[in-house]
């Protein structure tokens, strides 16, 4: 038996969204930009795929660009705010996705701007007292970029709290949401955010395309230069088919949304019950409290044995696919950023198991039992009997 709890690296995608991509795959084949007919075809796809993403979040369809995925819609975003909207300071944490750390390391290296790190408490939440002190005394424009759902340890950043203080001060906000899109309800009407990001692959749709939402107040230029599409701000033949199963896998989730939510919430406080029961001195890293966490995602520090490392290569071995931490970050051999970033003992065996709306209780039961046999026969570590 193979159970997939890695959900949070990517998910499979629903045979719905499949189907809605394989005519683009085969017979809507045109090139968005051409004027004939085919090209007309494919272009009317592409806009109305916008217009389904736009209506979803509750914006304007002219406020989306469609992206490779996260990562360059993060990029993009941080790009805009210091080359095109001026801005002198970046505020950020250290254990933002690294299309969002790296990325402010370099471009305020390159162009000399200020960027300085909020703290967190302790239970690796953001410090919206330090992150307020830091906004009052920071220099020109300004510019925060705070993930909503921690990819690896699930914590949620309250989004209203940090848009009214990034507006009280001035600053303009991006939110990595790749982790939460189509996990939760967005309403750009009433979130008063400058920049959020995509990925379809996160919700069960392809790979390779998510999108960028911009404000419509803020003016840019050209972020890719080439043919002009996408209003001229990204040049590059349209991934066709990927657009239409984004929007596709948007509408899926967000038609099912609270089902989903109930489904795999209870998925989680199960495993997390089932682990206390099984374990001693077992921990969780981040906040488990449901309000407070991503509720696709559990981050599980074990009892410690000297195989500590053995312990995802074990599980892959035995049918269970989880993760210690980002899949962008797999096959590193330092330590994951965002588990040291929240002091967690990292001497222990730590992994990560994250849901998704086709995962079922058996196949927690599942991964359950072979837990036990790994920390029992393997890793030498003594579950509770």
């Amino acid at each position: 038996m193979r159970v997939y709890l890695d959900n949070a690296a990517t998910t499979p995608i629903d045979p719905e969204v499949v189907e809605t991509m394989i005519p683009y795959l085969q017979d809507g084949f045109g090139n968005p930009s051409s004027t004939h007919y085919y090209g007309r075809q494919a272009k009317a796809a592409i806009e109305t795929s916008r217009r389904t993403v736009a209506k979803i979040i509750n914006c304007l369809p002219s406020e989306i660009i469609f992206t490779s995925g996260g990562t360059e819609a993060d990029n993009m975003a941080i790009n805009i705010a210091v080359k095109e909207l001026g801005c002198k300071t970046i505020i950020t944490s250290p254990i933002e996705h690294h299309a969002v750390g790296h990325t402010v390391e370099n471009i305020c290296e390159e162009k000399n701007i200020e960027f300085k790190l909020v703290k967190f408490d302790d239970k690796g939440h953001v410090d919206l007292d330090h992150l307020e002190e830091l906004l009052a005394n920071a220099n020109g424009k300004t510019f925060v970029s705070l993930m909503h759902g921690n990819n690896e340890v699930g914590n949620l950043l309250p989004l209203r709290k940090v848009s009214e203080m990034c507006r009280k001060h001035g600053a303009y906000f991006h939110s990595d949401t790749v982790q939460t899109m189509s996990h939760y309800k967005f309403d750009m009407q009433e979130l008063d955010i400058d920049f959020i990001t995509c990925a379809a692959h996160k919700f069960h749709g392809p790979k390779g395309i998510g999108f960028l939402y911009i404000k419509k107040d803020i003016k840019i230029g050209n972020l890719i230069y080439g043919g002009g599409q996408e209003r001229g701000f990204r040049g590059g033949t349209e991934n066709l088919y990927g657009i239409v199963g984004l929007a596709k896998a948007m509408e899926i989730a967000d038609r099912d949304l609270e089902q989903h939510q109930i489904h795999v919430q209870a998925l989680k406080n199960y495993m997390i019950e089932q682990l206390q029961n099984r374990f001693e001195d077992i921990k969780f890293h981040g906040d488990i409290t449901p309000e407070k966490s991503l509720y696709t995602v559990l981050n599980v520090c074990f009892p410690k044995t000297e195989k500590a490392n053995m312990l995802l290569f074990t599980l892959d071995l035995k049918g269970i696919a989880c993760s210690g931490g980002s899949a962008c970050s797999s096959g590193s051999v330092n330590a994951s950023h965002v588990l040291t970033g929240i002091n967690a003992d990292i001497t222990r065996p730590n992994a990560r198991f994250s849901f998704s709306r086709f995962t079922t209780k058996g196949e927690i039961d599942y991964a359950l039992e072979v837990l036990v046999e790994v920390f029992e026969h393997n890793l030498k570590a003594t579950p509770v009997s």
